[in-house]
Order: C-alpha cells, then sequence, then structure tokens
C-alpha cells in the first residue's frame, strides 16, 4: 500500500469518526427530547446513583459524625408514652423538660423534628411552658411544613417576618419559586412563633420512585423564601451561631454558606446527599423513654452526656409512619434523613452532579474511543472485549469519582452511548469495507480506459455461462467486434483520439446492452459481449442494430472536425458453433474477419458457412 493510498484511507476512517460522532450526538438530542425516554434514562441514572452510593456506604467511605445524636421516638418509646400519658401528641411541658435536660450539658443545637401544632387538648400552659423554654435558649430549633392545601381546608396563615430570609439568585438555572414555592403552611402553635426564630420548614420531595436523594435549601411562601430546618440550624453552626438572614446562590449554582463553603444546587433548588449508614441507627440513638427515666431520676439509666452535640429529637416508630426510601435503605427514619443533612454540612460532602458541558463532553470521548477501537481492530472478538472492559472502567471510574470528588457523573447514557458506539461502528466499519471491496473488486475486473470488464473477468464469465447453458440446457451467445481501421485514428489524430473512439465505442455498447449481459473490452480495439440465453438470430439482431449505431454516431476531434466509427463483428452461439470456450471464441472470431474481408461495417458469417 503507497503513502498516498494510507492517507486516503485515514481520510475516510476521519470522516467516519466524525459522521457516527454527529449521527450518535444528534439520536441522543433527539431522544433527550422523548418524555418516555428521558423519564426512563433518569430513572435508571437514579438507580445507578443509588448503587455506587451502597457500595460506598459497604465500604464505610463516610464515617457518621460523633457529634450528631438522635434522641429517638423509638418503638418501645412510643409505647410508653401511650401507657404513661395515654395519648400521642404528649403534653409541650415534657420537651420543655428534655431542654432543660440537654442544655445543660451545652450542645451546639437542638432541632426538632417534629411539628407542635394546635394540642388536642388545648394545653395552652403546657404550650406556654415549651415556647418560654425555646425562648431561654439561642439555639433550639423546631419545625414548619408548607404544601398546597386548598384554602377551603385550610386558611393560610401569614408568618412573622423575622422567620424569612432574603435571597440573592444569580443562577439561570436554579428556580426555587417554580420548584418548592407552596401556597399554604401547616402552621405550629403562635406561642413558638413569638418566643423564636429558630423555625424552618422540613420539607422533602421524593423522586418520581419515591426514593429520597436530594433535599431542599428553601421553600418560597407567600412571597418571601424560608430555610430549611437544618440549613438553618447547620449554617448558624458553621457561622459560631450567628443568624443569617440572607444567602445567595451565585451564578454556578452554589449555595454560598459560612467559610466559604459552596453548597452545589441542582435545578429544583435542591442538595444531593451522601450517604453514611445503610439502616437504622447510622448516629447514636438515644431511646426517648430513657431520657424521660434519666431525667426523672431512675438510677438505673445510663448518664448522657450531650456537650457540643447537635441533637436531634424525632420519630422513628414505624407505627407514627416517619419513615422514608433512600438510595441504601428502603426503610429510613426522618430524622435520620435530616441528620444526614446536618452530616453533609458538617463534612461539606454534599454530591454534586456533572454539568451538561461535562456530560457531553464525556459521552464524545467514549464515542471516540470506542469508534477508534473498532475501525483498528482486526478481530471482533478482541474488539468486543476492549469495548466491554471500557465500560467497565467507566463504571469504576465513575464510582472512585464519588468516592473521592463527591462528583455524580452519569454512567446510563454513557454506558448506552457505548452500546450504540459500538453496533453503528461495526456497521459503518462494514459498509467501508463493502466499498473498499467492491473498489478493489471493480478495480480487478474492469478495464481503467473503457470501464468495461476486461480479458480475465470475460474468460471467467464464458467458462461460466457454457457450464450454466449445459447443466440447464440453454443457449447462450457471444459477439466479438473491431474497430475499422482503429490505427489510423492514432496515427492522424494521435493517441488521445484513439482513446476516445475506444471510450465511445464502449459507452455505444453499454447503452445498447441488456444489463443482463456482460459487456468487455477483449483487447487492444477489440471488445466482446456475452449474451445469456440469447439465440443465434437474437444476437445477430443485436449485433446489426450495435453496428449502425456506432456508425452513425460521430465523434468530434480537434477544430471541430467530426469523424466516423465503424465496426466489424462476429457472432457465435453455444451449443451450436462450439461447446468449449475455446470453440465459441474461435468461430465468432472467423465471422468478424469474414466481416472485415469483406467491406467492413458489417456482421460477418463464418466463412464455411458464407
Amino acid at each position: 500500500m503507497t503513502k498516498k493510498e494510507l492517507t486516503k484511507e485515514q481520510l475516510l476512517n476521519y470522516i467516519a469518526y466524525f459522521l457516527i460522532s454527529a449521527s450518535i450526538l444528534f439520536t441522543t438530542f433527539l431522544l433527550a427530547n422523548n418524555k418516555m425516554i428521558v423519564n426512563f434514562f433518569s430513572d435508571s441514572e437514579n438507580k445507578s446513583f443509588d448503587y455506587r452510593q451502597s457500595l460506598l456506604v459497604k465500604h464505610r467511605h463516610l464515617k457518621p459524625s460523633q457529634d450528631i445524636v438522635i434522641i429517638a421516638i423509638d418503638d418501645g418509646s412510643y409505647e410508653y408514652i401511650l401507657d404513661r400519658y395515654g395519648e400521642w401528641p404528649i403534653s409541650r411541658g415534657v420537651y420543655s423538660k428534655i431542654i432543660d435536660r440537654i442544655e445543660q450539658d451545652r450542645p451546639k443545637a437542638v432541632i426538632f423534628d417534629l411539628m407542635f401544632i394546635k394540642s388536642f387538648k388545648s394545653d395552652a400552659k403546657s404550650d406556654a411552658l415549651l415556647a418560654s423554654t425555646m425562648g431561654k435558649y439561642n439555639n433550639v430549633y423546631t419545625a414548619i411544613n408548607f404544601d398546597n392545601q386548598s384554602a377551603d381546608v385550610r386558611t393560610p396563615v401569614k408568618l412573622p417576618d423575622n422567620l424569612s430570609v432574603r435571597l440573592n439568585n444569580q443562577s439561570k438555572k436554579v428556580d426555587i419559586e417554580r420548584n418548592f414555592g407552596f401556597s399554604n403552611c401547616r402552621s405550629i402553635i403562635s406561642e413558638v412563633y413569638n418566643t423564636t426564630t429558630k423555625i424552618g420548614m422540613i420539607n422533602i420531595n421524593r423522586s418520581e420512585d419515591g426514593i429520597i436523594r436530594q433535599v431542599p435549601v428553601l421553600a418560597y411562601y407567600n412571597g418571601q423564601y424560608y430555610p430549611h430546618l437544618t440549613l438553618l440550624a447547620g449554617n448558624e453552626i458553621l457561622n459560631n451561631g450567628k443568624e443569617i438572614k440572607e444567602y445567595t446562590i451565585d451564578k454556578h449554582s452554589n449555595l454560598l454558606l459560612a467559610g466559604d463553603y459552596k453548597l452545589p444546587l441542582t435545578e429544583s433548588g435542591e442538595a444531593v446527599l451522601n450517604w453514611y449508614g445503610t439502616s437504622m441507627y447510622t448516629y447514636k440513638n438515644i431511646p426517648f423513654h430513657k431520657l424521660i427515666k434519666s431525667i426523672e431520676g431512675d438510677k438505673s439509666i445510663e448518664h448522657y452526656d450531650f456537650k457540643d452535640k447537635i441533637v436531634y429529637i424525632g420519630t422513628t416508630a414505624s407505627s407514627l409512619f416517619d419513615t422514608k426510601s433512600v438510595p441504601i435503605d428502603k426503610i429510613y427514619p426522618g430524622v435520620e434523613i435530616h441528620a444526614t443533612y446536618m452530616n453533609n454540612l458538617l463534612d461539606k460532602s454534599f454530591i454534586r452532579k456533572s454539568g451538561t458541558v461535562t456530560n457531553a463532553l464525556i459521552i464524545f470521548l467514549l464515542v471516540i474511543t470506542v469508534t477508534f477501537i473498532v475501525f483498528n481492530s482486526t478481530s471482533v472478538v478482541f474488539a468486543t472485549t476492549s469495548t466491554v472492559l471500557l465500560s467497565s472502567a467507566y463504571y469504576l471510574a465513575s464510582y472512585y469519582v464519588m468516592s473521592f470528588y463527591n462528583l455524580w457523573i452519569e454512567v446510563v447514557n454513557p454506558l448506552f452511548v457505548i452500546l450504540v458506539t459500538f453496533a453503528v461502528s461495526y456497521l459503518a466499519k462494514y459498509l467501508l469495507k463493502s466499498r473498499d471491496f467492491e473498489h478493489q473488486y471493480k478495480l480487478a475486473t474492469t478495464d481503467g480506459l473503457t470501464e468495461l470488464y476486461n480479458h480475465r473477468y470475460f474468460q471467467d464469465m464464458l467458462r461460466k455461462q457454457i457450464e450454466s447453458a449445459r447443466r440447464y440446457e440453454q443457449e447462450f451467445s457471444l459477439i466479438i467486434l473491431d474497430i475499422d481501421f482503429f490505427k489510423n485514428f492514432n496515427d492522424t489524430y494521435g493517441h488521445q483520439v484513439g482513446d476516445a473512439v475506444l471510450r465511445t465505442v464502449a459507452y455505444i455498447l453499454k447503452k445498447n446492452t441488456r444489463a443482463t449481459d456482460y459487456v468487455c473490452r477483449y483487447g487492444g480495439e477489440e471488445m466482446s459481449i456475452i449474451l445469456p440465453q440469447t439465440s443465434k438470430e437474437e444476437a445477430m439482431i443485436n449485433a446489426k442494430r450495435i453496428c449502425d449505431e456506432v456508425a452513425k454516431t460521430p465523434l468530434k476531434v480537434s477544430n471541430g472536425e467530426e469523424c466516423h466509427i465503424t465496426i466489424s463483428l462476429g457472432v457465435s452461439t453455444y451449443p451450436y458453433d462450439g461447446e468449449t470456450p475455446q470453440k465459441i471464441i474461435e468461430y465468432a472470431d472467423k465471422a468478424l474477419y469474414y466481416a472485415k474481408n469483406h467491406g467492413r461495417n458489417q456482421v460477418g458469417e463464418d466463412e464455411t458457412n458464407g
């Protein structure tokens, strides 16, 4: 193979690479606009995230903070509460005692994952006691919840202005109002509103498959923004207890927190959680009833130290219906989700999703790599194995990227693209090889000047026609022709005109034969036509028509001068004029020379029949 041919082959490969890449990217764009397909790939990608998170948890990628403690209203505590107090919810005075007990140890925060709505017994005294106790401390937080309940069912309340925060949203992608805008609020008792501003919302949205992977940062209600309970508490902890009343989302969709911490947000205004444990009690759980007994002086209960702890108080009892499904577990207490949220804030370990540009670049590189593997592999097994290894390596890389950089790069779309690219590349390679084979075959079987079949092809086809005709007891004919006075064209006008004469005659032959006929350059100025399933009479008619067509077709030469071409032809038919290639050709040759010896420009006959 010459250097020039190698360059042409490389150019064709580069063009193939480009076309394959463009077609796959275009197909990806079309698929991205089909909602059903988008949902399928989105759900699959979420499942791949869950699997990676499960692996990370299994290998203890992140260690849960020892500073987070949960006072859990578990199944045992719930039974104890019903036996002792006779109802749920219990009197708010109990929580007041718990707050005072915990605050003795100077914790960083006490956070209630509980809604203090109107008491069943309208116990105003206990409500007031709880509110005043919360007001004594600057680190006790409690919850409200927003929804879109009809005003006919519940009249929307106006929340105190000091609960809201200002938002400076510089991102063009994050839209809090659209994704977390609410028309109603499930309010808590007014006594709490009047004594503390440490109130945050506890809304959490599930994905379409019911799994909680993300948590919101802010909610929009009545023209105001309200922080999530854990974000409110966590950001103030990071700010050494300083109250934060303004939040900023930068142009890169990061929520700016204390200490130059940038919390990455999705377009829905949520943060993707990094998980720590696969079951309940990821964090230290203190049963609610044991803490009550400890407060009441039960010496059999161990002493609990809450110094510098972040204490969550919430339900884990299955009968209280506050369990969720998360990537690493089907049953996960809501309060532990909030604890995980807080842990991510302390660790700065939220997951960042790769952007559109990054995903497109990854897909492009994978397309190029797979295409290169396929086009440069001589073995299908090698190409397949290499592609499978590439897919495995990419998935493994996505796991380690999440492990070391808390980055969620897409897996499902790239792996799908690898599969499509592999299939399309092999199809393209097959088509290119077919084209190359056809080109090489054409070079091997055709004459470069006239583009007729060459002498070798003529001999092969003549043998095949004899075999076929003998097997099926059919006849076929052969026409051999010669250009009259061809040497004179070369001598008079030059070899270029001689070549033009050959091309003109070849064109007339192809134009006046059937698609099933084989027109060949026999040698020099001689040409031949094999006519399958054609009698002597039909062949003679065809030969005379071709002879007349050539004679009446002028050929323009230099200076506008025209010259006329004539041909002499001979015809033979199998099996009457011979049953071997040599005999068939010999008979047609004799007829051709008969035509030349009797004036040319005609179809001759064998002298033995003349």
